[in-house]
């Protein structure tokens, strides 16, 4: 049996190791992969040094929105660890204003007084394509998910500065795959569009219908084009 390739899935904000589930599966017979933990450290170092310290010696890598930005601070800090890299549903930019201002309040509802519920309807309006909303069981699954990782978890992950990540992806090149959702309201579309305009060897795949959660929404297009890329010479 040919020797599987060592896989680092990076979660995104109020994720867990369900958001790659399916992708878990789907890759298994190629991949040896793992999860990492993206719910502790204060600065976006501290996340990825806590990533490294548990992770293979090297690793194909691919993040996922928030995991996205983390996974390029892999790239700062260890670049020769990283074998080759998927940003899926993510950015290279760093929080506009109206970004900023938009994650202030969403911190300033979350210290409100109450129980902390995870998405709630607002949130999942943002997240999924407005043609799953009646999918009862794939909002179940992402309730349950971000409830579970709760309001300490949210406070801390959204107060993480996103570093500009223009010149990182510029200079890569191994190999790339660039993921987004055709409706990603998160990360729009256009952003996927510019990170491969910056790295010409980057493969970019759009999952039509799809919103921000692409690898729950979409999981066997997601696993397909990871397949694809983990197996690119």
């Amino acid at each position: 049996m040919t020797e599987r390739i060592p896989l680092l899935l990076l979660p995104g904000l109020l994720n867990d190791a369900e958001l790659w589930r399916d992708q878990l599966a789907d890759l298994a017979d190629i991949a040896e992969a793992t999860v990492g933990d993206l719910t502790r450290g204060d600065t976006m170092q501290a996340v990825a040094d806590a990533v490294l310290a548990q992770a293979p010696p090297r690793f194909a890598l691919a993040g996922f929105s928030l995991g996205g930005f983390v996974a390029q601070q892999i790239l700062r800090s260890a670049p020769q660890r990283v074998l080759r890299l998927a940003l899926i549903d993510t950015s290279i930019h760093a929080d506009s204003p109206q970004r900023a201002a938009q994650r202030a309040a969403q911190i300033a509802s979350v210290r409100l007084p109450g129980r902390f519920h995870g998405f709630g309807d607002t949130l999942m309006r943002s997240y999924i394509d407005a043609s799953r909303l009646d999918d009862q069981v794939l909002v179940q699954r992402v309730r349950d998910m971000t409830a579970r990782l709760g309001a300490e978890v949210f406070l801390r992950q959204s107060g993480l500065d996103r570093e500009d990540g223009h010149a990182l992806l510029a200079s890569y090149r191994d190999p790339l795959l660039i993921v987004c959702g055709e409706n990603d309201r998160i990360t729009p579309l256009p952003i996927s569009r510019e990170m491969q305009a910056l790295a010409p060897q980057a493969t970019l795949v759009v999952v039509s219908g799809c919103g921000h959660l692409a690898p729950m929404e979409k999981p066997g297009e997601v696993s397909a084009a990871m397949r694809e890329w983990l197996l690119r010479d």
